[in-house]
């Protein structure tokens, strides 16, 4: 199934019915802040503009692109190192070198029509920067957004983290 990049309506209704999953993220850039940092807490880049929403990522799954899978948070900013358990409304793919890179989109409340809206028009310039950043680093590739996706199946293409006691993470 193909993500589509624009918002219908009656998936949307549907979304809202459906009781979302529950997931711990650690805020790695907070509302508001320049700098974009790794989970590993490693300066990856200066922005020249905010950051407009608080962006972390899940520690129980690794994403497709072989990171912690990565997440946003809506609502006030949070400090750096926050760990907050949030309901994931839905994601958005991104390609990012060639690879996919879910970002779940995640609050107290789902997103209306308006703020998904405004998050796809986010990723589709943040695709293009990232795009030309990686030009810059050497790095080829495809870059781009490829819609919002329902976070169910974002979590299905992430692989649970193992921890050192050789199981899985557990699931909220």
């Amino acid at each position: 199934m193909k993500p589509d990049c624009t918002d219908h309506s009656q998936q949307a209704h549907v979304q809202t019915l459906s009781v979302p999953p529950l997931v711990e993220v650690v805020i790695e850039v907070p509302r508001g802040s320049f700098l974009k940092r790794g989970s590993l807490g490693d300066l990856d880049f200066v922005s020249p503009l905010p950051c407009p929403f608080n962006y972390g990522s899940v520690p129980a799954y690794i994403g497709l692109d072989g990171d912690l899978l990565d997440a946003v948070v809506l609502g006030p900013r949070l400090p750096p190192g926050t760990r907050i358990r949030v309901n994931a409304w839905g994601a958005v793919t991104m390609i990012d070198r060639g690879l996919v890179d879910d970002k779940l989109i995640c609050g107290e409340s789902p997103p209306n029509e308006l703020q998904r809206e405004r998050l796809l028009q986010f990723f589709r310039f943040y695709a293009k920067c990232k795009g030309l950043l990686n030009f810059c680093r050497g790095r080829p590739g495809r870059n781009a957004c490829e819609g919002w996706v329902d976070a169910q199946l974002a979590l299905a293409r992430a692989q649970p983290q193992v921890d050192s006691r050789g199981g899985s993470l557990p699931r909220f």
